[in-house]
């Protein structure tokens, strides 16, 4: 059976074509689906009768199985979807005044290692699929219009964020189709400006997407040089920072957005010292030998978990940190924990998976090693 929710518009209209139908019809088929949630193609009621006929028994609509739900008390709500053979991954949705986000997971695990991450520690299985990736948005979007009563044509999640389980450049081929449906104006009519796409920095997919589907991008970034991001962000070995930066100043050009939104994990003791934050002004403003890049800085509280060894930041040094960027003119938000009795916060997402990666094995390391300035020169700490 041919999962419909692996298409784009494209895809579907080639594949509507092999059953000898025209583009029309593909259009029909794509807004029952992804704008009234329909799965039974006997509800597409200005679909010809021969058209439900061909997709009786060769096509559906697959819904990704609900492991479990939970509701936070500040409205957040997570789902566990079951994606088979043991494994199982989480999307988030984070309601409020203005907005409704979803956090959407792009494989079953992470294979990157960040020290942060729960997700990371708990290893790698595979890639999803693009109906997988849309599953999630789809059952989302339809389930809440039911449950909060939405009047027909408005829309309960306006933003996207593929800042779930995964990093979503690595599942290149599956993510691109999948954004070109949020975006499309038959599909979920998103404003480019409003889907997120998080990296840890892979840089040639950076360069890909710039072209392919240019979204608002955000870049884990949580270090202001390249040794200490080398022990939290495993991926700077590749890529480091010089190379990050031209790809992030390079992708403004094509964006949605003039700046790149840096996410930088508040860690104690490890990169929160007000030396730090004036190296990562320097950074950003093209003084440390990387390009400058416009940004927008967003801390956020570590969320901790018992393998990671690292502490949360006490909110007056997290302030301070932030109070350094704006005296600079960086423009600097420090993230709101949501969901966190769900953990459902940033860096807690941990479905189960089948590691093919040993990540218990590689992540079991001495303590990240911090280099602290001090006016006799660096020494480490």
């Amino acid at each position: 059976m041919v999962n419909l929710l692996d298409f784009d518009l494209d895809a579907l209209t080639a594949w509507c074509e092999t059953l000898g139908e025209k583009r029309f019809r593909a259009v029909q088929l794509f807004r029952w689906i992804h704008q009234k949630g329909a799965r039974d193609f006997d509800q597409m009621s200005d679909l010809a009768k021969s058209l439900r006929a061909k997709l009786q028994g060769v096509a559906e609509i697959r819904p990704l199985p609900i492991a479990s739900e939970q509701a936070s008390a500040d409205g957040t709500i997570k789902w566990l979807f079951d994606v088979g053979a043991g494994n199982a991954v989480e999307a988030v949705f984070i309601p409020e005044d203005d907005r409704g986000t979803l956090c959407i997971s792009s494989q079953a695990g992470c294979a990157v290692g960040c020290r942060f991450c729960s997700t990371g520690h708990q290893g790698f299985s595979r890639n999803l699929t693009t109906g997988e990736i849309l599953a999630q948005l789809w059952q989302a979007e339809h389930h809440l219009r039911q449950r909060l009563s939405v009047p027909a044509g408005e829309r309960v999640i306006t933003n996207v964020v593929m800042m779930g389980m995964g990093e979503p450049l690595q599942n290149y081929a599956a993510l691109v189709p999948a954004l070109k449906v949020m975006l499309d104006d038959h599909g979920y009519g998103l404003s480019r400006r409003r889907v997120t796409v998080s990296t840890s920095g892979v840089v040639p997919m950076i360069e890909r997407l710039k072209a392919d589907v240019p979204v608002a991008l955000a870049v884990s970034l949580h270090a202001p040089d390249d040794a200490l991001r080398d022990q939290l962000v495993p991926l700077n070995r590749k890529y480091p920072l010089r190379e990050l930066f031209e790809a992030c100043a390079s992708y403004l050009e094509a964006a949605p957005r003039d700046f790149i939104t840096f996410e930088y994990c508040m860690l104690d003791g490890v990169n929160d010292s007000p030396e730090q934050a004036r190296q990562l002004i320097a950074l950003v403003q093209g003084k440390a030998g990387a390009p400058r890049v416009p940004c927008k800085l967003n801390l956020i509280p570590f969320n901790p978990f018992p393998a990671s060894g690292l502490h949360r930041s006490p909110r007056e040094r997290v302030l301070a940190f932030a109070q350094v960027l704006q005296d600079a003119g960086i423009v600097t938000t420090i993230r709101k924990t949501r969901g966190d009795d769900i953990a459902a916060a940033c860096g807690q997402l941990a479905g189960e998976v089948q590691d093919r990666t040993r990540a218990a094995e590689r992540l079991t390391r001495p303590e990240v090693k911090v280099v602290r300035v001090h006016p006799a020169g660096p020494s480490a700490a």
